[in-house]
């Protein structure tokens, strides 16, 4: 497969793996590498610059191919600097952010052959990520799991919206776990996917705990909720006892005070890393309707092309 985002990015198929706070570490990363995508190590969730030049060394003697960097930097209260010097020092293939202003991440980058890419939700981030210097953006639909735009605008409608707007690659994210999305994806203009809760239903996503796959795999589309909207961060999570307590919580006027340890990253990882549903919750988007097995990443790569394959297979004898 070439489109624009193989090109820039060197890889053999235009997926990228999402930032996975808590998730995202070497293992996983490799993993979708190995398989033709770009995997990617998430810098905020490690304790520290060091612990990422670690984990970018491991990755390395777990494969040969491109990978990248996420910083997620609107949703940790720390500085991100020395983690990006880290990054730059190690020369990873791509950075990208989520969250926050990306642009002075973006101008330190300049001169460095690293590649930039920008989540986006909306018309004007993706024009404002073109200016500060995107090389693509990453356009999330509200059926995404984890931090969504403000606007409820679906993937269906973002996508050509974004791709009309901007002359730099678009990669549609939101909703994709499969062949047909990845092939819908394409329809739409975008020249690549972004995918993270469907590779959280993976064998390489080692530091998910069973109950979380589980709630992945048995959970339908009805099965998630947007916590946070009151806070103005709306965020998707799978049901779980714990999120239904934020959203009660939220739907009786808490405020943050009231509502920042039910939403914390120790309660995150109460539920990712212990199985926890009582108290904790994870990030899930409207996807797990479409989620039914935990395969290899290898395995889930290869079948979702046989499905895109299929797919143009289809259009073809509609065309007639």
């Amino acid at each position: 497969m070439k489109t624009k985002v193989t090109e820039l990015l060197q890889i053999k198929y235009p997926v990228v793996q999402g930032g996975l706070a808590y998730l995202a570490y070497a293992e996983l990363a490799a993993a979708v590498s190995n398989a033709g995508g770009l995997g990617q190590v998430t810098a905020m969730s490690l304790s520290s610059a060091e612990a990422l030049r670690e984990e970018i060394r491991k990755v390395r003697e777990l494969t040969d191919k491109p990978f990248g960097v996420n910083f997620a930097i609107g949703q940790y209260n720390r500085p991100y600097e020395e983690a990006l010097e880290v990054a730059i020092e190690e020369k990873v293939a791509a950075i990208s952010v989520t969250g926050g202003n990306p642009e002075p991440l973006l101008r330190r980058l300049d001169g460095h052959p690293i590649k930039k890419l920008v989540l986006v939700a909306s018309v004007r981030q993706a024009q404002k990520a073109e200016a500060i210097g995107a090389d693509a953006v990453m356009a999330v639909g509200q059926e995404g799991g984890g931090h969504l735009g403000r606007d409820d605008i679906g993937t269906f409608v973002l996508i050509p919206r974004v791709v009309d707007s901007v002359r730099i690659p678009v990669l549609a994210s939101g909703g994709i776990g499969d062949g047909r999305g990845i092939l819908a994806a394409l329809a739409l203009g975008a020249e690549g996917v972004e995918m993270g809760t469907r590779f959280i239903a993976t064998k390489e996503c080692v530091h998910a705990h069973e109950a979380y796959k589980e709630a992945l795999l048995k959970g339908t589309e009805q099965d998630t909720a947007v916590i946070k909207r009151t806070l103005g961060a709306p965020a998707r999570v799978v049901r779980t006892p714990g999120s239904d307590r934020i959203l009660q919580m939220e739907k009786e006027g808490a405020g943050y005070e009231e509502l920042k340890s039910f939403i914390s990253g120790e309660n995150n990882r109460t539920f990712i890393y212990e199985g926890d549903r009582e108290h904790g919750f994870g990030w899930a988007g409207q996807v797990i309707g479409l989620i039914s097995d935990i395969p290899s990443v290898q395995e889930l790569f290869e079948r979702m092309f046989r499905e895109a394959e299929s797919g143009v297979q289809r259009l073809n004898a509609i065309r007639g």
